[in-house]
């Protein structure tokens, strides 16, 4: 909206209408970076709670592989690890939070089977399987929840720009604008109030010489 205005009723309308736009703007900008936070921090809680299982079943899984190398030999462990097909289970979907978009990792756990036969191994290496199968669904879990972070935080710094443009100069701006055409339009009233006196009285003197 142009600031340099007439001061006019009309004009002093769009101002008036301008300043509650900004206002409503300004609470639904503060609402929403309220829930993007809360969000956030529930986000980070959760991948302060996954890391940390993470380092534990990673421990884990090295030492049950560490088993595994002893009891059947490094060079069949690693033949075994050799033909194991390419990771396909992981899947990604995105999910909207107030405007953002959150990415959804999950993993199809029927397709993580034993891919070794039975006869040539033993349980050191079961064990070592399924622990590293954990690691690989809480590294996903945690992948989305970092990059869910990221993104709130990105989001919210730009809903935080936007509620400072909008209190510190938008809104400023047109309670300036509005104040001054009201003023303005105040001032032209009383002057035009006691023109209209000023006429009035004249009218009634020239009534009273012509009586």
């Amino acid at each position: 909206m142009d600031m340099d205005l007439f001061p006019t009723k009309g004009n002093l309308i769009k101002a008036r209408n301008s300043l509650a736009l900004s206002r409503q703007g300004y609470d639904l900008l503060e609402k929403k970076r309220n829930i993007l936070v809360r969000e956030m921090m529930n986000m980070i809680d959760k991948a302060r709670k996954v890391n940390k299982q993470i380092l534990e079943v990673f421990s884990e899984a090295y030492k049950s592989l560490q088993d595994a190398n002893i009891s059947l030999g490094i060079s069949v462990v690693q033949q075994i690890g050799f033909a194991i097909p390419e990771e396909d289970s992981i899947q990604i979907r995105e999910q909207s939070i107030m405007g953002v978009e959150i990415p959804i990792v999950s993993i199809d756990e029927k397709k993580m089977k034993p891919r070794y036969s039975f006869h040539r191994t033993n349980g050191a290496l079961d064990i070592a399987r399924k622990k590293f199968e954990q690691v690989k669904i809480l590294t996903a879990q945690l992948a989305e929840i970092e990059n869910s972070v990221y993104r709130l935080a990105q989001n919210i710094r730009r809903t935080m720009k936007r509620t400072n443009a909008l209190k510190n100069i938008i809104i400023p701006r047109y309670e300036s604008l509005t104040s001054t055409i009201e003023n303005v339009l105040g001032e032209k009233e009383r002057e035009e109030f006691s023109r209209l006196k000023v006429i009035k009285r004249v009218k009634e003197k020239r009534a009273e010489f012509f009586v």
